[in-house]
Formats: C-alpha cells, sequence, structure tokens
C-alpha cells in the first residue's frame, strides 16, 4: 500500500509539473493511472471517494513542499497546476570552506560500506555546482581522516539506529569468555580512538548502555515493536564511553604501572606520565566508572598501584577471564 501511494503521488507531481494549463480534477483522475484503477473514469461513479483521496494526495505533496497552484477559469472551473519556477530550488553554492568539508566527509567514509552512496551524492554535488577542484581523495597534509568500518554489525545497527527499531544480538563483555544475549533500542553510533560504539536502552538492564561493536558476535536481529523508553534529545557517546574509561574529568584518580613502549590509549589520557626504569613507567589517569575493564585489556602490561578497590576489581577480572 505504501509503495502504492507513492507511486499515486509521483504520478500526480509529475502531471501537475508537466501541464501549462490548470487541470480539473476530473482531467487528473482519467490521466493517472492509479485513480482509472480505484474510480474508473470520470461519470463512472464514486466520484466522492475519488474527491477525499485526491484531497489527501494533494495534501500530501504540498506537505512535502510541493507548491500547487488552485486556479478558477472564467467559467468558474477549478484546475490545478505546478508551476516549474515556483518549485525550482534555488542553484547550490558552496564556499570553500564548504566544499572542503564535503570533500573530506567523502573521503571519510571511503573505506565503509557508506563509500557507494558517498560517492554518488559527490557526483550529485559536482553537477549542482561543486567546485571541480576540491578532490575528497587528494592528501590535505600528513593526517588523513579514516573512520574504519570493519565491524559486520555497523550497517544493521545503523539501520536500525535511523528507523527506530528495537534490536537484538550476543555480546562479550571484556572480563567475559562467552558472550551474552542482550535487547536493546539502539539511539547512536560514534567512533572514538578508532572503534566504533553503540548507545541505547537496555531492556533486560533497564537503563542506558554503551557497547563497543568489534565485541558483538554473531548477527544482528531486528525486533518488532516500538521503543519504550524515550530518546534522549542529545545522546553524546563519546563521552559516556570517556567516562566509562575513567576520562570524565572527575577529581578521582588512579596511579598505575606501564610497560615503556606499550599501552598508548592509557597514555593519552594520562594526565601525567613518570618513567621507573626497568622498563616501567607510572601513569596517574582518571578513575571512572569501567576502568577496570579497561585495564585488562593490557594484561600483563598494567599494573594497578592505587587506589585499593581498583586494583582488587582488577585482579577479580583477570581471575575471571582465567578460570574460563
Amino acid at each position: 500500500m505504501a509503495i502504492a501511494k507513492a507511486e499515486r503521488l509521483m504520478n500526480l507531481a509529475l502531471c501537475l509539473l508537466g501541464t501549462r494549463r490548470p487541470l480539473s480534477k476530473r482531467e487528473l483522475r482519467d490521466s493517472i493511472e492509479a485513480y482509472v484503477e480505484a474510480f474508473g473514469k470520470s461519470g463512472s461513479g464514486s466520484e466522492e471517494s475519488f474527491s477525499r483521496m485526491f484531497e489527501r494526495d494533494k495534501d500530501d505533496l504540498r506537505e512535502l513542499g510541493l507548491v500547487i497552484e488552485t486556479v478558477e477559469n472564467l467559467d468558474g472551473d477549478v484546475g490545478y497546476l505546478a508551476r516549474r519556477d515556483s518549485n525550482r530550488l534555488p542553484p547550490v553554492v558552496f564556499d570553500p570552506e564548504e566544499a572542503a568539508a564535503l570533500g573530506l566527509a567523502a573521503k571519510v567514509w571511503q573505506q565503509a560500506r557508506l563509500a557507494g552512496a558517498a560517492s554518488g551524492a559527490l557526483q550529485k554535488l559536482r553537477a549542482a555546482g561543486l567546485p571541480e577542484e576540491v578532490d575528497p581523495y587528494e592528501s590535505h597534509g600528513a593526517l588523513e581522516p579514516r573512520i574504519p568500518v570493519h565491524e559486520a554489525a555497523f550497517e544493521p545497527l545503523m539501520l536500525a539506529c535511523r528507523d527506530r527499531r528495537p534490536v537484538s544480538f550476543d555480546y562479550r563483555k571484556s572480563n567475559a569468555v562467552r558472550p551474552e544475549p542482550r535487547q536493546v533500542e539502539p539511539w547512536a553510533l560514534e567512533c572514538w580512538r578508532g572503534h566504533w560504539y553503540l548507545a541505547g536502552f537496555d531492556r533486560d538492564r533497564g537503563a542506558e548502555r554503551v557497547f563497543r561493536l568489534s565485541r558483538i558476535t554473531g548477527k544482528v536481529r531486528s525486533r518488532a515493536g516500538r521503543f519504550t523508553a524515550p530518546v534522549p534529545d542529545v545522546v553524546n557517546v563519546r563521552e559516556t564511553v570517556a567516562a566509562w574509561a575513567g576520562e570524565g574529568g572527575g577529581e578521582r584518580t588512579a596511579r598505575i604501572r606501564l610497560r615503556a613502549n606499550s599501552g598508548y590509549p592509557l597514555r593519552a589520557s594520562a594526565s601525567s606520565v613518570r618513567e621507573l626504569g626497568d622498563g616501567w613507567d607510572e601513569l596517574e589517569i582518571h578513575y571512572g566508572h569501567g576502568l577496570d575493564a579497561w585495564l585488562v585489556e593490557f594484561g600483563p602490561d598494567v599494573v594497578v598501584l592505587e587506589p585499593a578497590e581498583l586494583r582488587a576489581d582488577v585482579v577479580d577480572r583477570l581471575r575471571a577471564v582465567a578460570k574460563g
């Protein structure tokens, strides 16, 4: 039904845009196949039903932005048309900064499955006036923007976020050997430090959660039904992940020993780094939720000095992994 209505609206719009004179309801009814199939030619009855559908279709086209004029001739007959000059978009003009941003955006998605769509969009923008000298595949400096999208879960989750569809998947936490089933209402995806994260409402736990896509195992399955929790106006995945990784900027800090030439993500988030010698450094980092899980990922390269509670949490996680 949705496809039939979209086709009917498109045919009505083409008729209104293609005519040089106003067309009456009768002429439109006899010209559009969907109207003929539903109500027959003019004079065959169902005039009231056709009028209701036509008025709804006309209102839908106007809500979509089509400017439809209603014209009454000398005999009092009413006709409709959509003048091309009234429905023509203004020329697309970009300043140098905007053009460069569009080129870089296309390059960012070069490695993702969205590369084809980005390339097609760029070609359309070139046809509309994007300067030819803007080359998204030309190097703009020593650092090149890249958003790696290797996880199979990315595309189905991106579509689920767009369509507001609940999903389910198996998820393995950092300290777990086996994955667990999760039922999630996905809100937003964001890339942080080379990893993709999903923020959403975890139905089983009844709270907001953030999931790292590389820890999703198996397929992402769509679920019927609507969201049960309200979607926040602003979902900042990066801040949430940073807080759980101990980078929220709070007052609590932790001291750890880190093996030299290792753990560069930890070094980047450290407020201070001091060489200890013998191949070890001492770091002071923000202590937030989930820091123990993050430190476990570095295995024998990290030793927690303080606080004692963090050290105990890391030891417990390592023991759980060792037990399998």
